[in-house]
This record gives structure tokens, sequence and C-alpha cells, in this order.
């Protein structure tokens, strides 16, 4: 089965794969015997147009909240495969994007499956701008601080750290973790890491009207509007937004989400965290440090 990012990219795939095989099909009618009724080319026009089962992109206007026009879905149809218009679905792990395209939002959200290897070195002052967070005998990333050795290495909130300079960290207390780091080296530190285990990301689309349909306070997800992207593609409530195009904003004012949400494009990406969970990740840690300390630069891609 196909993979879509969004609702909206496999409602609209349907539609272009119907419109494939409608038009595939009328043009494999057989020849029409003389003396039956024909009907007017104005009648078979309408119907190629899709004025009958099938609808162009054009007679849906605003489909499901999202202003579409063809010119609109054909700067995307490169990416999805012609081949398969009208044939079973493409094998599964292709990722068809007839609306979101080539996001670089989605591939900055991206939460990888599997382990990758990280390696950092200490700065001036031997640090490497990471705080831990010891739960459920793991290990994760509590803190990433702006312009350091784990935020050059692409460590991440909530990634979970399963080794240290080749030693296993299940069972360890936070003060272990921290002295392991204390004491290594500092021309090499190399880290065995899982892409953030407790989150999960939803792909939206901005509406005509810029919206996507959920009312946050103070980074939590509070409601969500009826029929709205976000209710459409399973955002869910009493969830914490970690990130948003893969750009971290914990620990943000809700008005400085505001304008980062009011500045992204139409297609939008949201990272998010159980409350019970976010809330013990950043115990003991003030809004405050989590403003001034924590990286919220965009990631690159």
């Amino acid at each position: 089965m196909s993979l879509y990012p969004s609702l909206e990219d496999l409602k609209v795939d349907k539609v272009i794969k119907a419109q494939a095989q409608f038009a595939q099909t009328a043009t494999s009618m057989p020849a029409i015997a003389e003396g039956t009724f024909q009907p007017p080319p104005a009648a078979v026009a309408g119907m190629m147009a899709g004025s009958g089962l099938y609808p162009n992109l054009e007679d849906l206007g605003d489909y499901m909240g999202l202003a579409l026009n063809s010119d609109e879905v054909q700067k995307n149809l490169a990416l999805v495969p012609l081949a398969d218009n009208v044939s079973p679905s493409p094998p599964s792990g292709l990722m068809v994007r007839p609306v979101t395209g080539a996001d670089v939002g989605i591939r900055r959200a991206e939460i990888r499956p599997g382990l990758r290897e990280v390696v950092l070195c200490k700065d001036q002052d031997g640090k490497v701008g990471l705080r831990l967070r010891a739960i459920d005998n793991g290990v994760f990333v509590q803190l990433v601080q702006s312009n350091s050795p784990a935020a050059l290495a692409g460590l991440r909130f909530g990634d979970q750290v399963l080794q240290i300079n080749g030693q296993n960290s299940a069972g360890w207390t936070v003060d272990k973790a921290h002295k392991v780091l204390k004491t290594a080296a500092e021309t090499r530190i190399e880290m065995v890491v899982r892409d953030r285990p407790f989150q999960r990301t939803v792909t939206m689309h901005k509406d005509s009207s810029g919206h996507v349909g959920f009312i946050y306070k103070s980074g939590k997800i509070v409601s969500l509007v009826k029929d709205g992207s976000a209710a459409r593609n399973g955002l869910l409530t009493d969830h914490y937004i970690c990130e948003i195009n893969g750009q971290n904003i914990i620990g943000l004012k809700d008005s400085q989400i505001k304008d980062i949400l009011n500045t992204s494009p139409t297609t939008m990406t949201i990272t998010m965290m159980p409350k019970f969970i976010y809330e013990h990740m950043i115990k003991r840690m003030s809004s405050g440090l989590l403003r001034s300390a924590m990286d919220h630069s965009v990631p690159e891609v």
C-alpha cells in the first residue's frame, strides 16, 4: 500500500488516479456500430472533462479546506509514479505526494527508524552542551544547547542515548551519564542514538485562510477545529509541540510559536509528544532556561 504524508495527499492522489483510469477507459472504448445511438460530441467532451463520475481538480474548488488548482498539483506530479496511476498501489515504502511534494519541512522533521552513530568533541570550556534525563531505564536528551558541539552533531530533544564510548547506558542514573561525558576525552566522544522514540510527526496543509485548525496554550495542543486539516490528519490534544517543520520550539513563548506557524509554508509538519512524557522530560527545568539555552535553529537537510 502506498504511503501518504497527509490525508489530503491520499484524497487528491485518488482523484488523479480516477481521472487517469477514466481517460484510459474512454480512449480504449470499441468503435460504435453504425445505426446505434451516438451521444453528441459536447456530451463526450463533458464526460472527458470530468463533469461526470470523476471530477477534475478544478471542479473540486476549495477541496477539504485546501485551495487546489491543476498548476499547484502539476508542480508535484513528477513525484507521483505515473506508471502506477492506473495499476495497483506502488511498493510499500514509496512516498506519494501529489499535494505535499518534496516538502523540506517533512525531511527536517523525519524521525528515522534504526540507530545512528554521533561523534562529537568538547568545546573550549570542556563541555558538549547536553543535559540528559533517565526514564524507564533509558537515557534521553533533555536539553541541547544552541551553538554547542551537541547541536552541531545533530542531537535533538528526546533522542535516546544507547551508548557512550562503547558503554551501554541502559539502567544508568542521570548522574552517571553526566559523569561519563565529563570524564570522556575532549577530542572524540562516540554515541549511539535512536531518534526521538517518544515523539511522532503529523503533516497538515493550511486552508485558504492560512490555518491548519488547532489551538495551543504554552506549547500544548488544547483543542482542534472540526474538519480542519489538523483533525483530519490525527493531531492530538494533551500533546506538546516539540518541533514545527523540524525546528525545535520548546521553551518559546506562544507569540514566538505563532510567528513560526504564520511564516510556515502551506505544508506544515508538527512533531509532538504526550503531555505526561513531556512534563517528565523537562522536570526541574525553568521555561527561561529552555527558552535561552535550548537550540532553536533550523536543522539542515
